[in-house]
């Protein structure tokens, strides 16, 4: 907690700071500049330490709706929020099979996907992750995708849009809805949004028959049924589908509970890439 206490602190400081954690990894603030949304996004990047050349680990971060005090008790959210010292020990313990890991903005409530108030999917496959690859030297062809909540939603559905561009996708108790009327205000525009994006559509359509999956969930998540249902769609196809319940619900203890299991996923699949 000391160090994310000292990050959290430098970064009111300073806008564009990179830093050193306990672990020698480096912390990168950077700004993507998107011609297709229009603005400036902040992103993060966590390098580890080594040099030479590494894969790439996307993570995406979950849903996050500002609160009316939010000017005056700040908080933690966006990429900002996937910044942990579960991450940072977790990536330490891959040693020399550890990737460049970027935390990649979806803004509150976008998950990941185009609809009117932005091309949040088209930014994130034709420019955030490119962007990465390039700035940071990474392998190319060497990416894998996954992320919590809303972000595990985002990085299965973009995984379904272009599984050839990913060595494996994971979703860490994703935010996924068996029919449009169930999900959270917000998530998506009105009903066609929701038919034009369904995760069970594509899986239906092979989209995901060619690329390892990953999908856990809480005991207690409100997302545990959906969540079930996808994975047993996918290995009805035959997708090569890692599963898991855990105990726990929809929270921060339950994630970083599990950091370490995601990262040696992405790690392995990174490598037989």
């Amino acid at each position: 907690m000391a160090l994310l206490a000292a990050l959290i602190a430098a970064r009111i400081v300073a806008s564009e700071p990179s830093y050193s954690s306990a672990h020698g990894t480096k912390i990168v603030h950077y700004t993507l500049a998107s011609s297709l949304l229009g603005r400036h996004l902040g992103e993060i990047a966590v390098v580890p330490p080594g040099g030479g050349k590494r894969p790439l680990l996307v993570l995406l971060h979950g849903r996050h709706d500002p609160s009316p005090l939010s000017w005056l008790i700040p908080s933690r959210s966006g990429p900002e929020s996937m910044v942990s010292d579960s991450l940072l020990s977790a990536l330490a313990g891959l040693g020399a099979r550890a990737p460049v890991v970027v935390l990649l903005n979806g803004g509150g409530h976008s998950y990941f996907h185009d609809r009117r108030d932005g091309r949040w999917g088209s930014m994130l496959l034709k420019e955030a992750i490119p962007d990465a690859v390039g700035r940071f030297g990474t392998v190319p062809g060497k990416v894998a995708i996954g992320g919590i909540s809303m972000g595990g939603y985002g990085a299965l559905f973009a995984a379904g849009v272009a599984p050839s561009r990913f060595c494996a996708v994971g979703g860490h108790s994703p935010a996924v809805w068996l029919a449009g009327g169930d999900n959270a205000p917000g998530a998506f525009d009105n009903a066609e949004d929701f038919a034009r994006h369904n995760l069970f559509a594509e899986a239906a359509a092979g989209r995901f028959d060619h690329i390892p999956v990953w999908i856990d969930v809480g005991s207690n998540d409100p997302f545990r049924v959906a969540d079930t249902t996808l994975a047993a769609k996918l290995r009805q196809r035959g997708v090569e589908v890692t599963f898991h319940v855990w105990p726990g619900g929809h929270t921060e203890s339950y994630w970083h509970a599990h950091m370490s299991e995601y990262l040696s996923f992405y790690a392995a699949a990174l490598a037989a890439c």
